[in-house]
């Protein structure tokens, strides 16, 4: 049976959720993974009005729509983050609250707990999200960076996370870190710092995107084979580097879309990334969820690029073999 293919909704919040579940029906998707803001899924609303969930599944379910995810990448931002005025754009206002540093981290770690009750509520097993770094900015070691301040962040990692790991084995849901620039995690050997920094514990695992891995020259296809067990969701997600000579892998200050940056996001199949590979490779660690498509490219019209990934993502997807390809020439002796 094919992985059901769905829809990330987290770069349409613009959109009501009511005419954004339409329109991901229209497209072609199987399911829809709600983004934690917008009015998407609200997780004070799920936790606290009655019927809030049950009126969100009817709706999808009108609509024959799967969910298995729900994304709360913006509030988990801000659990580990140096939190200054650029949160403010992507926090509610009750976490944000007067800015207050510390209160702000505070009301992050508690929204990103309770976010695991809403999902327990929702019915759904995984949480995809992000979890800030209080050491991203020492990335290039000069002036040199001391071994202790990088062990201090993965410290920090462990003191803020582990409560609210602690809420998620409670509702028996996951939470799955896109490993990411700018998060604790970003590569594979980060990714295994993170884990071990908190003691592997199975509430932690990874919204596995390629986007963000191939422009940093990581291979994909071996974070899927150094995690094979951590697998808890995969976006679906390309990226183009596109140095001139002039440009660099750290894209100069300059924003996506801008065409003299060193690399940006693409529409699947229109980028770098090897999406053959991948889907053997989830076929060898037998990962069974959707594939969900996070779509970002500054080119091209969004609906015509949804619309073409669903088409793409659901030709490119295949179950593995069940017998050796050459198993016909066997004559049992």
């Amino acid at each position: 049976m094919p992985r059901p293919v769905t829809l990330f909704t987290g770069q349409w919040a613009d959109l009501p959720f009511s005419e954004m579940a339409q329109m991901t029906k229209d497209f072609g998707y199987d399911g829809i993974e709600l983004a934690c803001w917008g009015d998407h899924f609200e997780v004070q609303r799920a936790n606290e009005e009655d019927g809030y969930c049950q009126q969100k599944r009817e709706a999808l379910d009108q609509l024959g729509l799967q969910c298995h995810a729900i994304s709360a990448h913006l509030v988990g931002q801000a659990v580990l983050d140096n939190i200054d005025q650029r949160h403010k754009a992507i926090l509610p206002d009750y976490v944000w609250g007067d800015g207050d540093p510390a209160g702000v981290n505070e009301r992050a770690i508690e929204e990103l707990k309770a976010t695991a009750r809403a999902a327990q509520k929702f019915n759904v097993d995984v949480v995809n999200g992000f979890t800030g770094s209080s050491i991203w900015h020492l990335l290039y070691s000069f002036p040199p960076v001391p071994e202790s301040m990088l062990e201090a962040g993965f410290e920090l990692l462990a003191e803020r996370f582990n409560p609210i790991l602690d809420v998620f084995g409670e509702c028996g849901v996951k939470f799955a870190l896109e490993v990411h620039p700018t998060e604790i995690a970003f590569d594979i050997h980060t990714a295994r710092r993170a884990l071990e920094a908190l003691d592997n514990r199975p509430e932690f695992g990874f919204n596995f995107d390629p986007s963000h891995l191939i422009w940093q020259g990581v291979d994909p296809v071996q974070f899927i084979r150094e995690f094979p067990d951590r697998i808890y969701h995969v976006h679906i997600k390309d990226a183009s580097v596109t140095l001139d000579g002039r440009s660099g892998i750290l894209a100069s200050h300059l924003n996506f879309g801008d065409p003299r940056r060193g690399w940006d996001f693409r529409s699947p199949g229109r980028g770098d990334v090897n999406f053959e590979e991948i889907i053997r490779a989830l076929n060898v660690i037998d990962y069974q969820g959707p594939l969900s498509i996070e779509w970002e490219d500054s080119g091209m019209e969004r609906t015509f690029g949804a619309r073409e990934a669903c088409e793409f993502t659901k030709k490119l997807d295949f179950a593995p073999s069940g017998r050796a390809f050459d198993s016909a020439f066997d004559d049992g002796t």
